[in-house]
Protein backbone atom coordinates (compact mmCIF):
# COMPACT_ATOMS: atom_id res chain seq x y z
CA UNK A 1 0.00 0.00 0.00
CA UNK A 2 1.71 3.06 -0.90
CA UNK A 3 0.53 6.43 0.14
CA UNK A 4 -0.42 5.51 3.35
CA UNK A 5 -2.33 7.96 4.96
CA UNK A 6 -1.47 5.98 8.41
CA UNK A 7 1.73 4.34 8.77
CA UNK A 8 3.61 2.95 11.58
CA UNK A 9 7.06 2.03 11.06
CA UNK A 10 8.49 -0.64 12.99
CA UNK A 11 7.69 0.77 16.35
CA UNK A 12 8.75 -0.78 19.59
CA UNK A 13 8.16 -0.12 23.02
CA UNK A 14 9.51 -0.80 26.26
CA UNK A 15 8.82 0.22 29.78
CA UNK A 16 11.57 -0.13 32.61
CA UNK A 17 9.82 -1.06 35.76
CA UNK A 18 10.85 0.50 39.55
CA UNK A 19 13.22 -2.14 40.24
CA UNK A 20 14.92 -1.76 36.46
CA UNK A 21 13.86 -4.56 35.12
CA UNK A 22 13.09 -4.02 31.03
CA UNK A 23 9.81 -5.13 29.60
CA UNK A 24 9.58 -5.38 25.59
CA UNK A 25 5.69 -4.77 25.06
CA UNK A 26 5.78 -3.85 21.49
CA UNK A 27 8.62 -5.35 18.78
CA UNK A 28 8.82 -4.24 14.76
CA UNK A 29 4.69 -3.03 14.53
CA UNK A 30 4.90 -2.20 10.60
CA UNK A 31 1.28 -1.20 9.83
CA UNK A 32 0.19 0.98 6.75
CA UNK A 33 -3.45 2.24 6.53
CA UNK A 34 -5.62 3.85 3.85
CA UNK A 35 -7.67 7.04 4.06
CA UNK A 36 -10.90 5.95 4.91
CA UNK A 37 -9.84 2.28 5.97
CA UNK A 38 -10.99 1.08 9.26
CA UNK A 39 -8.96 -1.11 11.28
CA UNK A 40 -9.40 -2.91 13.99
CA UNK A 41 -6.85 -4.30 16.68
CA UNK A 42 -7.78 -8.04 18.50
CA UNK A 43 -5.77 -9.67 20.23
CA UNK A 44 -5.49 -12.06 23.86
CA UNK A 45 -5.18 -9.51 26.52
CA UNK A 46 -1.66 -8.24 27.21
CA UNK A 47 -0.66 -8.37 23.68
CA UNK A 48 0.09 -4.65 23.48
CA UNK A 49 -3.34 -3.23 21.86
CA UNK A 50 -4.24 0.10 23.42
CA UNK A 51 -0.16 0.65 23.73
CA UNK A 52 -0.19 0.57 19.54
CA UNK A 53 -3.39 2.68 19.96
CA UNK A 54 -1.59 5.24 22.61
CA UNK A 55 1.50 5.81 20.50
CA UNK A 56 -1.03 6.52 17.47
CA UNK A 57 -2.64 8.96 20.18
CA UNK A 58 0.64 10.82 20.72
CA UNK A 59 -0.17 9.92 24.34
CA UNK A 60 2.80 7.15 24.61
CA UNK A 61 6.26 7.68 22.65
CA UNK A 62 7.47 4.54 20.98
CA UNK A 63 11.01 3.28 22.06
CA UNK A 64 11.86 3.11 18.66
CA UNK A 65 10.00 3.49 15.09
CA UNK A 66 7.61 5.72 14.19
CA UNK A 67 4.28 7.10 13.35
CA UNK A 68 3.38 8.83 10.22
CA UNK A 69 -0.10 10.46 9.83
CA UNK A 70 -0.90 12.40 6.62
CA UNK A 71 2.36 13.37 5.88
CA UNK A 72 3.17 14.78 9.27
CA UNK A 73 5.36 12.62 12.51
CA UNK A 74 3.31 12.12 15.42
CA UNK A 75 5.40 12.92 18.34
CA UNK A 76 2.43 14.30 20.69
CA UNK A 77 -1.30 14.12 21.40
CA UNK A 78 -3.20 16.56 18.62
CA UNK A 79 -6.57 17.42 17.22
CA UNK A 80 -5.62 15.24 14.05
CA UNK A 81 -6.42 12.47 16.36
CA UNK A 82 -9.34 12.05 18.52
CA UNK A 83 -9.89 8.86 21.02
CA UNK A 84 -13.11 7.54 22.51
CA UNK A 85 -12.19 5.17 25.37
CA UNK A 86 -13.91 2.57 27.05
CA UNK A 87 -15.16 5.19 29.86
CA UNK A 88 -16.77 7.81 28.14
CA UNK A 89 -14.35 10.35 29.98
CA UNK A 90 -17.39 13.31 29.97
CA UNK A 91 -17.03 16.05 32.26
CA UNK A 92 -19.90 15.12 35.22
CA UNK A 93 -20.56 19.13 36.01
CA UNK A 94 -21.05 19.56 32.26
CA UNK A 95 -23.94 19.21 30.43
CA UNK A 96 -24.03 16.75 27.10
CA UNK A 97 -24.32 20.13 24.71
CA UNK A 98 -21.40 21.32 27.08
CA UNK A 99 -19.23 18.41 26.55
CA UNK A 100 -19.46 18.98 23.29
CA UNK A 101 -18.85 22.63 23.01
CA UNK A 102 -16.33 22.21 25.05
CA UNK A 103 -14.03 20.18 22.09
CA UNK A 104 -14.91 22.38 19.58
CA UNK A 105 -14.37 26.04 20.90
CA UNK A 106 -10.98 24.44 21.58
CA UNK A 107 -10.44 23.22 17.99
CA UNK A 108 -12.63 26.19 16.41
CA UNK A 109 -12.51 28.82 18.46
CA UNK A 110 -11.03 31.13 15.74
CA UNK A 111 -12.12 29.96 12.96
CA UNK A 112 -15.73 29.58 13.41
CA UNK A 113 -17.95 32.22 14.73
CA UNK A 114 -20.62 30.99 17.97
CA UNK A 115 -23.34 30.56 15.47
CA UNK A 116 -21.04 28.38 13.56
CA UNK A 117 -19.84 26.55 16.51
CA UNK A 118 -23.33 25.96 17.98
CA UNK A 119 -24.79 24.65 14.79
CA UNK A 120 -21.90 21.99 14.59
CA UNK A 121 -22.34 21.01 18.05
CA UNK A 122 -26.14 20.12 17.28
CA UNK A 123 -24.74 18.32 14.23
CA UNK A 124 -22.62 15.62 15.76
CA UNK A 125 -24.91 15.36 18.59
CA UNK A 126 -28.42 14.78 16.33
CA UNK A 127 -25.77 12.39 14.44
CA UNK A 128 -25.23 9.99 17.66
CA UNK A 129 -29.27 10.89 17.78
CA UNK A 130 -28.53 12.60 21.16
CA UNK A 131 -30.80 15.78 20.03
CA UNK A 132 -33.19 15.09 23.14
CA UNK A 133 -30.62 14.79 25.45
CA UNK A 134 -28.84 18.43 24.76
CA UNK A 135 -29.14 19.93 28.44
CA UNK A 136 -29.19 16.67 30.61
CA UNK A 137 -25.87 15.82 32.96
CA UNK A 138 -23.69 12.61 32.34
CA UNK A 139 -25.08 11.13 35.70
CA UNK A 140 -28.57 11.61 34.15
CA UNK A 141 -28.22 9.10 30.97
CA UNK A 142 -27.83 5.75 30.43
CA UNK A 143 -24.09 4.15 30.06
CA UNK A 144 -24.75 4.16 25.83
CA UNK A 145 -25.59 7.84 25.78
CA UNK A 146 -22.75 8.63 27.77
CA UNK A 147 -20.70 6.51 24.99
CA UNK A 148 -23.09 8.20 21.90
CA UNK A 149 -21.64 11.73 23.60
CA UNK A 150 -18.48 10.68 23.71
CA UNK A 151 -18.05 9.65 19.59
CA UNK A 152 -20.43 13.03 18.81
CA UNK A 153 -17.00 14.90 21.18
CA UNK A 154 -14.36 13.15 19.29
CA UNK A 155 -16.13 13.13 16.07
CA UNK A 156 -17.44 17.02 16.43
CA UNK A 157 -13.10 17.98 16.41
CA UNK A 158 -13.26 16.70 12.74
CA UNK A 159 -10.30 14.51 13.28
CA UNK A 160 -7.96 12.95 10.78
CA UNK A 161 -8.08 9.94 12.66
CA UNK A 162 -10.65 8.33 14.72
CA UNK A 163 -9.13 6.19 17.48
CA UNK A 164 -11.71 3.84 19.59
CA UNK A 165 -10.15 1.91 22.81
CA UNK A 166 -12.60 -0.67 23.25
CA UNK A 167 -15.56 1.92 23.30
CA UNK A 168 -18.66 -0.71 23.36
CA UNK A 169 -16.57 -3.22 26.29
CA UNK A 170 -18.53 -2.18 29.17
CA UNK A 171 -22.06 -1.92 27.52
CA UNK A 172 -24.63 -4.50 27.76
CA UNK A 173 -25.15 -6.29 24.67
CA UNK A 174 -28.04 -4.72 22.83
CA UNK A 175 -26.86 -1.47 23.45
CA UNK A 176 -23.61 -2.38 22.21
CA UNK A 177 -25.12 -3.62 19.23
CA UNK A 178 -27.04 -0.63 18.16
CA UNK A 179 -23.74 1.53 19.34
CA UNK A 180 -22.09 -0.70 16.39
CA UNK A 181 -24.72 0.15 13.55
CA UNK A 182 -24.68 3.79 14.60
CA UNK A 183 -20.91 3.72 13.94
CA UNK A 184 -21.29 1.39 10.88
CA UNK A 185 -23.57 4.34 9.46
CA UNK A 186 -21.99 7.55 10.49
CA UNK A 187 -18.20 6.10 9.26
CA UNK A 188 -20.45 5.32 5.84
CA UNK A 189 -21.82 8.72 5.50
CA UNK A 190 -18.10 10.90 6.89
CA UNK A 191 -15.75 8.20 5.58
CA UNK A 192 -13.78 8.33 8.49
CA UNK A 193 -10.10 6.68 8.83
CA UNK A 194 -10.67 4.58 11.89
CA UNK A 195 -8.38 2.59 14.32
CA UNK A 196 -10.63 0.39 16.75
CA UNK A 197 -8.74 -1.74 19.81
CA UNK A 198 -11.66 -4.81 20.33
CA UNK A 199 -11.77 -8.17 22.11
CA UNK A 200 -14.85 -9.28 20.33
CA UNK A 201 -14.02 -11.31 16.80
CA UNK A 202 -18.02 -10.92 16.00
CA UNK A 203 -17.23 -6.95 16.28
CA UNK A 204 -13.98 -6.58 14.73
CA UNK A 205 -15.57 -8.47 11.25
CA UNK A 206 -18.61 -6.56 11.58
CA UNK A 207 -17.12 -3.41 11.76
CA UNK A 208 -13.68 -3.28 10.04
CA UNK A 209 -12.05 -3.59 6.42
CA UNK A 210 -9.22 -5.04 7.80
CA UNK A 211 -8.37 -6.73 11.08
CA UNK A 212 -4.70 -6.70 12.65
CA UNK A 213 -3.93 -9.81 14.74
CA UNK A 214 -1.70 -9.44 17.89
CA UNK A 215 0.55 -12.24 19.17
CA UNK A 216 1.08 -12.62 22.76
CA UNK A 217 3.40 -10.40 24.48
CA UNK A 218 6.20 -10.44 25.53
CA UNK A 219 7.44 -8.46 22.48
CA UNK A 220 3.87 -8.48 20.59
CA UNK A 221 4.26 -7.92 16.73
CA UNK A 222 1.23 -8.16 14.06
CA UNK A 223 1.13 -11.89 13.78
CA UNK A 224 -1.80 -11.63 10.42
CA UNK A 225 -3.44 -9.08 8.78
CA UNK A 226 -7.35 -10.24 7.66
CA UNK A 227 -8.76 -8.32 4.55
CA UNK A 228 -12.65 -8.29 5.37
CA UNK A 229 -14.02 -8.47 1.92
CA UNK A 230 -17.43 -7.63 2.99
CA UNK A 231 -19.91 -5.25 0.87
CA UNK A 232 -21.17 -2.10 2.71
CA UNK A 233 -23.44 -0.76 4.12
CA UNK A 234 -23.46 -4.13 6.57
CA UNK A 235 -26.46 -4.94 8.19
CA UNK A 236 -25.48 -7.84 11.14
CA UNK A 237 -28.64 -9.93 10.51
CA UNK A 238 -28.08 -10.56 6.93
CA UNK A 239 -24.17 -11.01 7.53
CA UNK A 240 -25.18 -13.95 9.94
CA UNK A 241 -25.60 -16.15 7.26
CA UNK A 242 -22.96 -14.84 5.37
CA UNK A 243 -20.39 -17.43 3.89
CA UNK A 244 -17.66 -14.66 3.68
CA UNK A 245 -18.65 -13.52 7.14
CA UNK A 246 -18.04 -16.69 8.84
CA UNK A 247 -14.92 -17.54 7.06
CA UNK A 248 -13.05 -14.29 8.55
CA UNK A 249 -14.41 -15.07 12.00
CA UNK A 250 -13.35 -18.66 11.73
CA UNK A 251 -9.81 -17.32 10.31
CA UNK A 252 -9.55 -14.92 13.14
CA UNK A 253 -10.36 -17.49 15.88
CA UNK A 254 -7.52 -19.68 14.45
CA UNK A 255 -5.32 -17.48 14.65
CA UNK A 256 -6.28 -16.56 18.28
CA UNK A 257 -6.46 -20.33 19.88
CA UNK A 258 -4.72 -22.50 17.54
CA UNK A 259 -1.82 -20.76 15.90
CA UNK A 260 -1.01 -18.29 18.82
CA UNK A 261 -0.47 -21.39 20.81
CA UNK A 262 1.46 -23.13 18.57
CA UNK A 263 4.17 -20.00 18.94
CA UNK A 264 3.55 -20.23 22.56
CA UNK A 265 4.60 -23.85 22.38
CA UNK A 266 7.80 -23.33 20.18
CA UNK A 267 8.74 -20.04 22.59
CA UNK A 268 8.35 -21.99 25.48
CA UNK A 269 10.44 -25.26 24.05
CA UNK A 270 12.92 -23.06 23.11
CA UNK A 271 13.09 -21.33 26.54
CA UNK A 272 13.62 -24.98 28.29
CA UNK A 273 16.12 -25.82 25.33
CA UNK A 274 18.08 -22.62 26.50
CA UNK A 275 18.14 -23.18 30.10
CA UNK A 276 19.16 -27.00 29.80
CA UNK A 277 22.13 -26.05 27.89
CA UNK A 278 23.66 -23.89 30.04
CA UNK A 279 24.54 -26.44 32.94
CA UNK A 280 26.76 -28.29 29.94
CA UNK A 281 27.93 -25.37 28.75
CA UNK A 282 29.55 -24.30 32.30
CA UNK A 283 30.56 -28.04 32.67
CA UNK A 284 32.93 -27.01 29.46
CA UNK A 285 34.04 -23.99 30.89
Amino acid sequence: MSNAYLTLSRVDMTFTGNNGVVNPVLRGIDLKVQCGEFISLIGHSGCGKSTVLNIVAGLLRASAGGVIVDGREVNAPGPDRAVVFQNHSLLPWLTVYQNVEIAVVKIFGNSKTAAERKAWILHNLDMVNMSHALHQLPSEISGGMKQRVGIARALAMEPKVLLLDEPFGALDALTRAHLQDEVIRIQGELGNTVMMITHDVDEAVLLSDRVVMMTNGPAATIGQILNVPLERPRNRIALAENPVYNHCRQEILTFLYEKQRKVELITTARQAQGKASKPQAALKA
